[in-house]
C-alpha cells in the first residue's frame, strides 16, 4: 500500500518512517514505481502504479511508501508510459533509473545491450539505491561493492502484481536542503559534514591567484604496481590519499579529477565522459563503498591543504544518439531532457550523440541539485566540460547575455559554494573570454595553449602572441569597459587529458591513435607539436632526447611565469608518455596508467617542476590577481621588442625584480640586459644546474631554444 506523497523534492527521500518518491515527466501518461530487495532483481517486492489524479502535481509524479509496507526494499526503479511520436522514446517495458538517485546498483546480470534494444530488461538494468534510515545498520550487499558484469541472460518479468494507492496515509515530507546523512546519501537540511581530523567542515579559501592545478585520472594515477600504492587501493579514491605526500612535495594546490560521476561500466569509455548518474560516485574507483571512500579522500586532501575540483559533464549523457541505450532520461521524458530536431534526431553539439536541454527546468534542476550535492561533501570547484552547451536555450540557440543555466551556477559561485571553470566551447560555438556569459567563471584558455606551443616550436611571428599570454590574456579577459575581468580567470595550460601529454608534444609530429579502433581518424590533427627531429622514442639519438627534455622545461617555465591560473597534467613532471596517442579515451591500460618508474629516471625534470612551482609561489608579482600594467617592461634581445624575431625579454618589477630572456631560435642569441644592476640566474633551461648563480655583467648568451630567468641580487 502507498500514499499520495509530495511533489518535492524530486528523487527518493527518507522521511523518518518511509520514502517519498518524486519523478519529473512532462509527457508521461503512466508511471509505475518498482521496489526490489537484495536477492531478486527481476521480481520486485512491490509494484506501485501511480494514479494521475492522486499521484501527480503538474509535471511531477509522486507517492509515499512506508518502510513497513515494503519490507526488505533496498533498490528502486520506474516504468514510464507515454505517447508515441518522433519526439518521444517511451517504452512501458523498460526498467528506468531515477535521474536523481544518489547511489546506483548494478545487478549481476546488468546489460548495456539489453538497454539498447526495445522491450523488457528486468534484472539487467541499473537500479537506484534507496536512502536508508540513518539509524539502520543495514549495509550494501557484496554484489554492489564489486559488481560482476556478465553477458545478458534472458529473464521474464515474473508476473508482477499491481498495488492501488491508499490516500489515507500521507505524512508530510520531512526534507529541505541537500547533503548526506548515511552511506546511501539521503538529503537533509541539518547535514554538516565533519571530518574527523578537524571536527568541523571548512572549505579551503585560497585566493585564485595562488592556485596551481594538477589534472589527474583517479584510476590512471595509481593503477600500476610501480605507483607504490597498497595493492587493493590502486586505481581508487583511497589510492589517491596515499599519493598526497607526493603532491605536497611537488607543490600543487588543486587536484582536478577527470569525471568521477558513475558512468556505464560496459560503455568502454575510460575517461568517464559518458555520465550515467550525476549524483553517484563511480563504483569502479571504490575499495568498498564509493560514497564513503570519496568523502574520505576529500577530507584527506583538505587536511593537506589541497582543493578538490571535479571535471563534470552536464552537456550530454551516456544515452548517446538513437542507437544508444535507454537507461533513464530518454525513457522518462526524452523531449524534456534532450535537445531534438523536429524529426526527432538528437542535437549533437557535444559530439557525443546528444545534448541536455538546459533551457528547460528539469535539466537545470538536475544540474543544480548535482552541484549542491557534491559541494555539500566538500568539493571545492567544478570544471564544466563543453560549457557552451549550458548557454543554449530550450531551442538550442546560444545565449551570450543571460543564459539561465549559467546564471544559476554563477549565483552559487557568488555565494561561495564552489569555484566554476568553463571549457567555453562546444561543437557548434566557441565563447572563450568575455563572450562566455559566466562572467565570474575561470575558463580553460585554449588560445594560451596554442600560442605558447607555436612560439616554443619556433613558429615565426609569435612574439606578440606570447606577450599577450604571459601578461594574462587581457585581449580575452579585458579590464573594461563594462565588466572587469581578472587574469586568474584565464586557466593557462599547455597540455590536458585531451591531446598530447607534454613529453609526446615534443616527441611526435603526428598522432598515433590506431589502438583506439578508429583507423587513426579520431583526435586532433593540429597539435602544434614538434618531435625535435625524430618521430617517437625508438632509435631516437641522444641529442634529440636532450632537446626534448629542454623543450619540456621551456614549456613549464613559461607556464609558471605566466599571469593567470596554471594547470598541468599528471605525469608531465616526469615525462610520462602515451606513445603518441592524443585521444586515449578508451585505453584503460598501461597507455594511460602513469608509469612511476619514470619518476626516478627523470628525477631532474621533477625537481625542475617543483622548483618552478615554488618560484612562482615566492614571487607574487607573477600572479597577484591584477594585470602587470606598469610593473612590466618588454624588450627584445638587445633593445626594443622585435616582433619579427623569435626572441623576447621582459623585466617584471616587484618585491624582487625578475628579468626573463626567451630564445625560441635554433641558434644562440646574445641578450643585453636592459635593466642595470646585479642579477642572479635562477634558472637556465639549457643547463642541468639547478643552483642559483651570479651573472657577470649585463650580457648573457642564451642558448638555442631556452629560457633564462634572472632575479635581482639583494
Amino acid at each position: 500500500m502507498f500514499a499520495e506523497g509530495q511533489p518535492v523534492p524530486v528523487g527518493a527521500t527518507w522521511t523518518g518512517d518511509g520514502w517519498n518518491f518524486a519523478l519529473y515527466s512532462r509527457h508521461a501518461t503512466g508511471v509505475t514505481l518498482l521496489l526490489y530487495d537484495e536477492k531478486n532483481f527481476v521480481k520486485p517486492v512491490a509494484v506501485l502504479k501511480l494514479e494521475p489524479l492522486q499521484n501527480r502535481t503538474g509535471r511531477i509524479w509522486h507517492c509515499f511508501v512506508s518502510q513497513s509496507t515494503a519490507p526488505g526494499a533496498r533498490y528502486y526503479a520506474y516504468r514510464v508510459e507515454g505517447p508515441a511520436g518522433v519526439l518521444h522514446r517511451f517504452d512501458a517495458q523498460k526498467v528506468l533509473l531515477d535521474p536523481f538517485a544518489e547511489q546506483v546498483f548494478f545487478p549481476p546480470d546488468f546489460s548495456r545491450a539489453a538497454a539498447m534494444q526495445p522491450g523488457a530488461n528486468d534484472g539487467r538494468a541499473p537500479l537506484g539505491v534507496l536512502p536508508m534510515n540513518p539509524e539502520s545498520e543495514t549495509r550494501i550487499p557484496e554484489t554492489r561493492k564489486k559488481p560482476e558484469i556478465r553477458a545478458p541472460n534472458p529473464t521474464s518479468s515474473g508476473g508482477l502484481e499491481t498495488c492501488s494507492p491508499d490516500s489515507t496515509h500521507n505524512p508530510p515530507v520531512r526534507h529541505s536542503g541537500y547533503g548526506f546523512l548515511s552511506d546511501f546519501g539521503p538529503r537533509t537540511s541539518d547535514f554538516r559534514w565533519k571530518p574527523a581530523a578537524t571536527g568541523e567542515f571548512t572549505r579551503l579559501r585560497r585566493p585564485w591567484h595562488e592556485i596551481v592545478v594538477y589534472e589527474l585520472h583517479v584510476k590512471g594515477f595509481t593503477a600500476r604496481a610501480n605507483s607504490g600504492v597498497t595493492p587493493e587501493k590502486r586505481g581508487t579514491f583511497l589510492g589517491l590519499i596515499e599519493k598526497i605526500p607526493y603532491l605536497k612535495e611537488l607543490g600543487v594546490t588543486v587536484v582536478e579529477l577527470l569525471p568521477v560521476h558513475q558512468f556505464d561500466p560496459q560503455e568502454g569509455n575510460y575517461w568517464g565522459y559518458m555520465t550515467l548518474s550525476f549524483f553517484a560516485p563511480h563504483q569502479g574507483y571504490a575499495v568498498q563503498d564509493a560514497a564513503a571512500d570519496f568523502r574520505e579522500m576529500v577530507e584527506a586532501f583538505h587536511a593537506a591543504g589541497i582543493e578538490v575540483w571535479l571535471d563534470v559533464v552536464y552537456n550530454h549523457t551516456c544515452e548517446a544518439d538513437r542507437a544508444g541505450p535507454t537507461y533513464s532520461w530518454r525513457g522518462i521524458d526524452n523531449s524534456t531532457y534532450y535537445l531534438l530536431e523536429p524529426d526527432g534526431r538528437y542535437r549533437n553539439d557535444s559530439g557525443c550523440g546528444n545534448v541536455l536541454r538546459c533551457g528547460r527546468e528539469a535539466a537545470r534542476l538536475l544540474v543544480l541539485e548535482s552541484l549542491r550535492h557534491w559541494a555539500d561533501i566538500g568539493v571545492d570547484g567544478f570544471r564544466f566540460d563543453l560549457a557552451s552547451a549550458l548557454a543554449r536555450d530550450a531551442h538550442g540557440q546560444v545565449l551570450t547575455d543571460e543564459a539561465p543555466m549559467i546564471s544559476e551556477i554563477t549565483a552559487l559561485a557568488m555565494a561561495g559554494k564552489f569555484r566554476a571553470v568553463a571549457e567555453a566551447w562546444d561543437i557548434g560555438t566557441s565563447l572563450l573570454g568575455r563572450s562566455y556569459p559566466g562572467w565570474l567563471w575561470g575558463q580553460w584558455n585554449g588560445q594560451y595553449r596554442d600560442d605558447v606551443r607555436a612560439f616554443v616550436r619556433g613558429d615565426p611571428g609569435k612574439v606578440g602572441a606570447l606577450m599577450r599570454r604571459l601578461y594574462g590574456s587581457d585581449d580575452l579577459f579585458p579590464e573594461g569597459p563594462g565588466d572587469v575581468y581578472r587574469p586568474y580567470q584565464s586557466v593557462n595550460f599547455i597540455t590536458a587529458h585531451d591531446g598530447f601529454c607534454l613529453y609526446d608534444l615534443v616527441a611526435y609530429n603526428h598522432k598515433h591513435n590506431e589502438a583506439n579502433g578508429h583507423n587513426n581518424t579520431d583526435g586532433c590533427d593540429n597539435n602544434l607539436s614538434w618531435n625535435c627531429g625524430w618521430e617517437g622514442d625508438a632509435g631516437a639519438p641522444a641529442e634529440v632526447i636532450t632537446l626534448r627534455r629542454q623543450q619540456v622545461k621551456n614549456f613549464f617555465c613559461l607556464l609558471m611565469l605566466s599571469n593567470g591560473t596554471p594547470m598541468f597534467c599528471a605525469g608531465d613532471e616526469f615525462l610520462n608518455t602515451q606513445g603518441g596517442n592524443n585521444n586515449p579515451y578508451n585505453q584503460d591500460n598501461e597507455t594511460t596508467w602513469l608509469d612511476w618508474s619514470l619518476l626516478e629516471k627523470n628525477r631532474d625534470i621533477f625537481q625542475f617542476f617543483q622548483r618552478m612551482i615554488a618560484f612562482r609561489k615566492a614571487h607574487p608579482a607573477i600572479a597577484s590577481g591584477r594585470y602587470w600594467r606598469e610593473a612590466v617592461r618588454w624588450y627584445g634581445a638587445t633593445g626594443p621588442v622585435d616582433f619579427d624575431s623569435r626572441c623576447l625579454a621582459y623585466c617584471l618589477h616587484g618585491a624582487s625584480d625578475l628579468y626573463v630572456m626567451i630564445n625560441a631560435f635554433w641558434e644562440p642569441v646574445r641578450f643585453q640586459i636592459q635593466q642595470p644592476g646585479a642579477w642572479n640566474c635562477f634558472v637556465d633551461t639549457s643547463s642541468q644546474d639547478l643552483e642559483t648563480r651570479a651573472v657577470a655583467g649585463l650580457n648573457y648568451e642564451v642558448a638555442p631554444r631556452s629560457v633564462v630567468v634572472l632575479e635581482r641580487a639583494a
